[in-house]
C-alpha cells in the first residue's frame, strides 16, 4: 500500500512557514518521499502500518491549511501515468562549432 499525503499550507507570516517547514521536516523524517511540490509518499507494508502512519501524520499536522491523505495499494499506485513536458536546454548538441586542431 501507499500512503498519499496532498497539503495546502498557508504561508503569509512567520509563524506559518515555520509550521510548513516543521510538517515538511516530519514527513520527510518519517520515510515520505516528495512526489511534486506539497506532495508525498511513502509505502506502507499493510493495513495495520497504513493506519499507523495515518496517525502520526494526524498528529503532527499543522493548525491550519489543508492536508488529505489517500492510501492506494501497489497496483493502482503502478498505474499512475507521468506525464513529462518537452525538455528544453542551453546546450548545443551538434558539432557546427566543432575546432579540429
Amino acid at each position: 500500500m501507499r500512503i498519499l499525503v496532498f497539503f495546502d499550507l498557508p504561508v503569509t507570516t512567520g509563524e506559518e512557514r515555520r509550521a510548513y517547514t516543521k510538517f515538511r521536516k516530519f514527513l520527510i523524517k518519517d520515510g515520505f518521499l516528495m512526489l511534486q511540490e506539497s506532495v508525498y509518499c511513502k509505502l506502507a507494508l499493510n493495513g495495520t502500518a497504513a493506519n499507523a502512519i495515518t496517525e502520526r501524520v494526524r498528529k503532527n499536522k499543522p493548525e491550519q491549511g489543508l492536508v488529505q491523505l489517500l492510501t492506494v495499494t501497489e497496483k493502482q499506485y503502478s498505474k499512475m501515468d507521468l506525464i513529462v513536458g518537452e525538455i528544453k536546454s542551453e546546450i548545443l548538441d551538434s558539432d557546427e562549432r566543432l575546432v579540429v586542431l
